[in-house]
């Protein structure tokens, strides 16, 4: 078996962690991948577009699948990509905060 002396020497030595887990650079946090995050956090969001045309707001999915137009005017908001929705110009937005 194990000798109980080099058990205990074993279980008291203790190595520095090579980050610091509670004061995590933000930056890195921000550009790792969203589940290696020491949070797990998703990269999409909802957001307020205001339309160039009639000034309407919208909710829009920040990684939208399909061409969003406004719901009084019928201009293209944004089209999508393979990831983010590309806003048209002239087009105004803001992230929505989660309740």
């Amino acid at each position: 078996g194990i000798n109980a002396e080099y058990m205990g020497l074993f279980l008291h030595f203790t190595m520095p962690l090579a980050v610091d887990l509670l004061h995590p650079n933000l930056e890195e946090e921000a550009s790792k991948h969203k589940l290696k995050r020491l949070v797990q956090s998703p990269n999409s969001y909802f957001m307020d577009v205001k339309c160039p045309g009639c000034v309407a707001i919208s909710t829009v999915f920040s990684h939208a699948q399909t061409v969003v137009v406004c719901g009084s005017c019928s201009q293209v908001l944004c089209r999508p990509t393979g990831g983010k929705a590309i806003l048209t110009e002239g087009c105004s937005f803001r992230k929505k905060k989660f309740t």
